[in-house]
């Protein structure tokens, strides 16, 4: 009889829990939802929080807004998610330097990993190596000859940023050596790269799109697993044989650690459906970004992995910021 009692208890236990998760499943959202763009109005981060936010209001009958917080490479969002309430109503537009990079070279006040939660992976889009045109070199193995040969620098949008990590990851693996030139953001980096006072860079391919078709610089070889379509001639570093080169700038939606799975679920289908729509793909198609749908526990591993790969390469080249 006791053994009867202490299994109906559990199953009433485990039948009141699935109650009350589809209840907030279906109570959620109830009033505004903030989601907060680690950067100022305008660019890459900013248009995808606006993207996804507006797609939420439509499908799930409450209001998303985006706020922009700016600030210490998106240690400053990033604080605010952390310590907000873990009902659903605070969410964040992570990007690669708020749970890649920043996490490899700053200390923070937070853990980019345990406190907050996954939710949904949105897209990414890749780093390109380009040179001024003055650079003789067409090819991969010509850019890497050429910096043997003569003194070279290249720009970055600042140290420790992916366009910084990503030359050093670069120079790493192909043994070369050019001087590094930081700079306070991506737009002045690539004037000088296309002015000729650094001689090579590698920004993310919506920046530098439109130089590209200019002719103010070329590309030589892009990041990720395969060509990009807006690209289709440029090789991919992994098939011109430098393994590792898979990383890419990407964006997804994170929120506090301790999310209710239901509250998960709800945003998580809900970019996956968007990801499939035609104009939101278009819209996304300008920035460069190809959508990426994932499951939170594949977008929770895919920070992870790219969390210990800028960790292990700043490590190795010595590069941490002090502020």
């Amino acid at each position: 009889m006791k053994l009867l009692s202490v299994a109906a208890r559990a199953a009433a236990i485990a039948s009141f829990a699935c109650a009350a998760t589809a209840a907030l499943a279906q109570a959620y959202p109830a009033r505004t939802v903030k989601i907060i763009a680690p950067v100022q109005p305008g660019g890459g981060v900013d248009l995808v929080a606006r993207t996804m936010a507006d797609r939420f209001t439509k499908e799930l009958g409450q209001t998303f807004i985006v706020e922009n917080q700016s600030g210490g490479g998106g240690a400053i969002a990033s604080q605010t998610v952390a310590r907000a309430a873990p009902d659903g109503y605070t969410l964040m537009l992570g990007y690669v330097g708020t749970h890649g990079t920043n996490p490899a070279v700053r200390k923070l006040p937070y853990d980019a990993v345990r406190d907050f939660t996954p939710i949904a992976m949105v897209g990414g889009t890749p780093n390109v190596l380009v040179v001024n045109p003055s650079v003789p070199a067409q090819t991969l193995k010509e850019v890497i000859d050429h910096t043997k040969k003569t003194q070279t620098s290249y720009g970055s949008a600042g140290t420790g940023t992916l366009t910084h990590l990503a030359m050093e990851q670069l120079k790493q693996a192909a043994g070369f050596d050019s001087v590094h030139v930081p700079y306070r953001g991506i737009g002045p980096a690539l004037t000088d790269t296309i002015g000729g006072q650094t001689q090579m860079m590698m920004p993310g391919l919506a920046a530098a799109l439109p130089h590209i078709k200019a002719g103010k610089v070329r590309p030589i070889a892009v990041t990720g697993l395969k060509r990009h379509p807006l690209l289709p001639d440029v090789p991919t570093f992994e098939e011109l044989g430098f393994k590792g080169f898979d990383g890419v700038q990407w964006y997804g939606i994170v929120g506090p650690a301790n999310l209710p799975p239901a509250i998960v679920k709800t945003l998580n289908d809900e970019v996956n459906k968007s990801l499939a729509l035609p104009e939101v793909r278009e819209r996304f198609a300008g920035e460069a970004l190809q959508v990426m749908p994932m499951s939170p526990q594949q977008f929770g591993d895919y920070m992870k992995s790219d969390i210990a790969r800028w960790t292990k390469l700043a490590r190795e080249r010595k590069i941490e910021l002090l502020d």
